[in-house]
């Protein structure tokens, strides 16, 4: 089965193309705005180069966020015109969440495990889960300090792209393990969604906003 999945929820246009575990293809840029303007182009660019068309791919896997609300936006709305053209298409929608807690090995697993996500402002997109990877709590922006007394106390893990500025001020944690990738890995995202197509749990693709979009009024 051929495998389709992107990402432009955060500070990046990701995209890979695997043939079940064989990756064909992969492409990634770190950038803060336009990656709209290429995710598709890129794609189209990327089963050329296999031969492949649109109608060839069994499986699409999207993150959903949350991130930018336009990054999110850009890659929910492509994810959906796909279906549209190839109605035998199995398309999922993953969170930023799940895809990131897979990038612990089970002897990284702390007490508490966070995922922390970079908002661009001073407060942090987090997932909570227990050492068993159960949610502890809804997902949800949290303040520095709010998110240091939810930690306290515990065996902490920490991955995520917020986690390194989440860490520039003396935290007074007890750190298990620290992850702080630039981004999230399209493997990992790849890697979620096949074990939710397996256990037969994908969800269409729905953006996921924990906050209203940033909006500027016009000056009169």
């Amino acid at each position: 089965m051929y495998i389709l999945a992107f990402d432009t929820t955060a500070a990046q246009c990701s995209i890979i193309l695997q043939k079940d575990n064989q990756v064909l293809s992969r492409y990634n840029e770190y950038m803060d705005f336009g990656q709209s303007e290429i995710l598709l182009p890129q794609i189209e660019k990327m089963l050329k180069s296999q031969s492949l068309q649109f109608s060839d791919i069994g499986l699409l896997l999207v993150c959903v966020g949350p991130g930018s609300f336009t990054g999110v936006r850009a890659s929910v709305a492509a994810a959906r015109i796909f279906p549209l053209a190839c109605p035998k298409l199995s398309v999922g929608g993953i969170t930023a969440f799940d895809a990131y807690i897979r990038g612990f090995s089970p002897e990284e697993l702390g007490e508490i495990n966070a995922v922390i996500i970079e908002t661009k402002r001073e407060d942090f997109y987090v997932q909570l889960y227990d050492k068993n990877l159960h949610k502890i709590e809804e997902a949800c922006a949290m303040s520095y300090n709010d998110l240091i007394n939810a930690l306290r106390y515990k065996k902490v893990s920490l991955i995520g792209d917020g986690v390194e500025r989440f860490l520039n001020r003396p935290s007074g944690l007890s750190l298990h393990c620290i992850k702080m990738p630039e981004a999230l890995p399209i493997d990992l995202l790849v890697e979620c969604g096949l074990q939710q197509y397996r256990d037969k749990k994908l969800d269409f693709p729905k953006p996921l906003y924990l906050r209203a979009p940033d909006v500027t009024l016009p000056k009169a």
